[in-house]
Formats: C-alpha cells, sequence, structure tokens
C-alpha cells in the first residue's frame, strides 16, 4: 500500500507516517520501481503500535525502545515492566503539578469575587503583581512544562 493508503488506515497525517520513518520507529518500507514506497499490513500494525503509545503520552524515545522490544519478543519484559513503571511516575508528577496550578488558579480567582472594571479587577492586579515580583526560575518551571 501507498503512503496515502496506510496514513488513511491507521487515522494519521502523510506527515506523521514520514515523521516516524524518518526517526527509526517506523521501518522502511520498500521502494516500487518508480520510488513510490510500498507498505505492508506489517507497518500498519507498528504504525498503530507507536500510536497507542503516543496515545498513552509515552515518549518517542521509549516508543523508540518497546518498538525494539516489539522486534524482538523473545527478550524478557523486566525493561518494558520498568518503563511503563517511570510513565506511571511521570504521570503521578504532572497531576501533582496540575493539582498545584489548580490552587493557584483557585487563589488568583478569589482576588476578584466581584464584577469590577478591568483597572479594579483584583486577577488582572495579581497577575500584574506576580509578574513583577515572581523569581525568573518559576516562570522558566512552568514554560518549560506547558512545552511537553
Amino acid at each position: 500500500m501507498r503512503i496515502g493508503e496506510l496514513a488513511k488506515r491507521s487515522n494519521c497525517d502523510v506527515e506523521t507516517v514520514r515523521f516516524y520513518e524518518r526517526g527509526g520507529l517506523l521501518d522502511k518500507p520498500a521502494r516500487e520501481a518508480n520510488g513510490y514506497r510500498c507498505y505492508s499490513e506489517a507497518h500498519l500494525e507498528q504504525l498503530n503500535f507507536i500510536r497507542h503509545c503516543r496515545s498513552l503520552g509515552i515518549g518517542l524515545s521509549e516508543a523508540r525502545v518497546l518498538r525494539c522490544f516489539q522486534a524482538n519478543p523473545e527478550l524478557a519484559c523486566d525493561e518494558v515492566n520498568q518503563l511503563v513503571d517511570r510513565q506511571i511516575a511521570r504521570i503521578h508528577q504532572q497531576i501533582e503539578s496540575l493539582r498545584l496550578l489548580e490552587q493557584q488558579l483557585r487563589t488568583l480567582r478569589g482576588a476578584c469575587d466581584v464584577n469590577r472594571s478591568v483597572g479594579e479587577c483584583g486577577i488582572m492586579r495579581s497577575l500584574a503583581e506576580g509578574g513583577r515580583s515572581e523569581d525568573s526560575s518559576r516562570g522558566q518551571r512552568f514554560e518549560k512544562t506547558e512545552d511537553r
């Protein structure tokens, strides 16, 4: 099958297929005489596997490791278990970070409990004051979290 059909059958974009292929997550396909890539059912299974990993929040490097295990089913799965345990720990950290963020937003929301003009809004005042007094490392931490 051609790349468009593979993308359609796996419910993803053609560029996603190319990205995974370039990244070594998806096996290189055979080439037809005209140079077109020729994908097989095995590629569809690989792509679905990768997409399922990604839907679970598993990063590309970890998905690459899992693909290696998929290609070598005779290996022991201890490392697979450890990888999933690390992912669970990351999820717990993210949950705690989100709880802290929620609490900060609730506190911020409490700064304005009546309808006022924006110039008198406690939320806007708190945001402006916090931006001036907040140390730069704390702001950078939140920016990095958003990139993930």
